[in-house]
């Protein structure tokens, strides 16, 4: 039987930043419980402590070798400290004091049937007092099912509507600019949500900004694992596992050039191995691989732009 889904009103009342990191411990249980129901193997994600020169730590649960997954990981942080100058104005920070707790998630899986995804919820305070919150969601198709996109999003703009009208369309856009690869001019997969800064007073209450992101850490748990569930037992060859290395190998280029969770960790002083725990297991670059013309490869390649309106594209979708 599958865990359900965690309860906010199970927390007990305590400081904001208390019941934010209390939640994201009970969360990362939940979704590695969810994940491993979904890989069916057997095998869990093993989990290792390690504590922040600064103040606090975390806990990193990494599975490997599944029956879907080939590298997953599940990584709590709850750290404090004093940032350098250099990351205080990249945040636009006026304090270089701050608080950061939050769970990073990237699945790997051994099947170029089964999409790479990432989730991330996030909560930061400043040292002057200000509190925000952020994360998001993706997914990264190796070949691109334009029905299962829109059905992926579909589950997304349900809880954004929930919430607030605005948030899809809003935070839809954010992704496909923020999950962009520049110098190749194409987007990490199909998109999804993304979010930063939503700041506590000025963009909600504390208790309606975290029980959005409470709800973007579920959808992205029932979600993900409906998804392992159908796609796994779809038949693929050896020149599908090819074209999986090579965009494992864009996702590794996003992931070291571009994307700002890495930069920010190593540039606060994190644990190595979590931050890089993103990395796929195996990776390829071939000089000037371009598809060819009429290709499976080729049509998955087409999809990967900006601005794609994935709720008018395809039918149909994924049971939950």
């Amino acid at each position: 039987m599958e865990p359900s889904v965690l309860q906010p009103q199970t927390l007990p009342v305590a400081t904001p930043r208390a019941m934010v990191e209390q939640w994201m411990r009970q969360f990362q249980d939940w979704l590695c419980h969810r994940l491993e129901a979904a890989d069916g193997s057997g095998h869990r994600f093993v989990p290792e402590d390690w504590t922040h020169a600064g103040g606090g730590g975390g806990c990193t649960r990494v599975l490997q070798h599944g029956h879907i997954l080939e590298k997953g990981g599940v990584a709590f942080s709850a750290v404090r400290g004093e940032m350098s100058e250099t990351a205080a104005r990249q945040l636009l920070m006026p304090d270089r004091r701050y608080f950061a707790t939050g769970v990073s998630v990237v699945q790997h899986p051994r099947s170029p049937r089964v999409p790479i995804s990432h989730m991330n919820v996030r909560y930061f305070e400043a040292g002057n007092g200000e509190a925000w919150f952020g994360g998001g969601l993706d997914l990264t198709p190796i070949y691109v099912d334009a029905q299962q996109a829109r059905w992926f999003h579909e589950q997304i703009r349900e809880v954004c509507q929930r919430h607030n009208p605005d948030y899809y369309p809003r935070f839809k856009a954010w992704a496909d600019e923020y999950f962009y690869l520049p110098h190749r001019q194409e987007t990490r997969g199909v998109g999804g949500i993304f979010f930063d800064r939503l700041t506590v007073g000025r963009d909600g209450l504390f208790e309606e900004l975290f029980a959005f992101v409470q709800d973007v850490g579920e959808v992205y748990g029932r979600a993900y694992s409906a998804i392992m569930r159908k796609n796994a037992p779809l038949p693929y060859t050896e020149r599908e596992q090819q074209w999986q290395r090579v965009r494992r190998g864009r996702y590794a280029e996003f992931n070291l050039a571009i994307d700002r969770g890495t930069r920010f960790g190593l540039e606060t002083g994190g644990r190595t191995e979590s931050i890089l725990m993103s990395l796929p297991p195996q990776a390829d670059w071939h000089y000037n691989l371009t598809p060819e013309p009429a290709s499976a490869e080729a049509a998955s390649q087409q999809w990967l732009r900006q601005g794609i309106d994935w709720l008018a594209v395809g039918a149909g979708g994924v049971a939950a």
